[in-house]
């Protein structure tokens, strides 16, 4: 671990993460299910500056900053405290947090944000994301933290600790869509009703490869599924609204919820047709979070 000086404050993005896939495999003896997920992340989300050498804290501004709860509960000091176990003599700061993502909706975004204070702590310290120990530390802070500290498209396994290589997949242009209801993971979970020790059977994961045309993964992805996307529904029924919605635009390809919902993506044929369906959807419902993405 060889710090050097740098400018100050450092900063990282902090992207949504999309699963267009999620399998839910089965459920181990120990409650935890096992998931098999194709995991992208979007150009813009969340925006997450540091201050190396100051006293460890946390601050929140932002549109969506009032639903992130209590700070001291925040993972991104939890991810901080991770990695100063592992890395007692490093420097730890001030981190700023502009919270632009919705909460509870199935895109990462605490994850995403914890993984990007894990960047920002490694950075300051010298120390490489390939390290070990710093993965430790992000599969201690939560779940999706490993995969969200690459940010870049994978397989995602298991709890989400396995992760298949970095995947170089084709630039997907959509729409992220939240209607603004919060969804909590294990309700989703609970709702879908798998006893301990059960499989699903709903079958495999299409296959991918490194070279896939656009046209190409396309057609895998509908092969595909998001097997919690059921259950998510019967909890907030306007998910089916939103994939009516996105399904229904021109030039749509794919409507797909994200995660355990309740945000839903489509991906479109080109930018024009995602933009117009864009301002359809905000006019026709102005309190929705409507964002345009591209996902890799």
């Amino acid at each position: 671990m060889q710090k050097i000086p740098l400018p100050q404050p450092l900063s990282e993005r902090a992207p949504a993460k999309i699963n267009l896939t999620l399998h839910v495999l089965g459920r181990g003896a120990d409650g935890w299910h096992r998931l098999e997920s194709l995991v992208a992340f979007s150009r813009a989300g969340d925006h997450l500056t540091f201050r190396p050498g100051e006293a460890l804290s946390l601050s929140i501004e932002g549109p969506t900053a009032p639903a992130a709860g209590d700070v001291a509960d925040n993972l991104v000091l939890r991810a901080a405290r991770h990695f100063s176990q592992r890395f007692p003599h490093a420097d730890l700061g001030a981190f700023h947090l502009v919270k632009r993502l919705p909460v509870a909706a199935g895109i990462g975004g605490g994850s995403s944000d914890a993984a990007a204070a894990l960047r920002l702590l490694a950075r300051a310290n010298g120390v490489s994301l390939d390290d070990e120990a710093l993965i430790e530390a992000a599969r201690e802070t939560g779940a999706d933290v490993p995969v969200c500290l690459g940010a870049r498209a994978r397989m995602m396994r298991g709890r989400g600790e396995e992760l298949g290589p970095l995947l170089r997949l084709p630039p997907l242009v959509g729409l992220i869509v939240n209607p603004g209801v919060p969804l909590e993971t294990k309700s989703v979970f609970a709702r879908m009703g798998l006893a301990p020790g059960a499989e699903t059977g709903f079958g495999a994961h299409p296959a991918l490869s490194p070279a896939m045309s656009g046209e190409a993964l396309i057609a895998a992805l509908s092969k595909g599924r998001n097997d919690m996307e059921s259950a998510a529904c019967r909890l907030a029924p306007i998910i089916g609204d939103v994939l009516a919605i996105l399904s229904a635009a021109p030039g749509c390809r794919l409507a797909r919820m994200s995660g355990s919902g309740a945000t839903c993506l489509a991906i479109f044929r080109d930018c024009k047709a995602a933009a117009r369906a864009r301002k359809a959807i905000l006019r026709a419902h102005p309190r929705w979070w409507v964002k345009s993405c591209v996902l890799n």
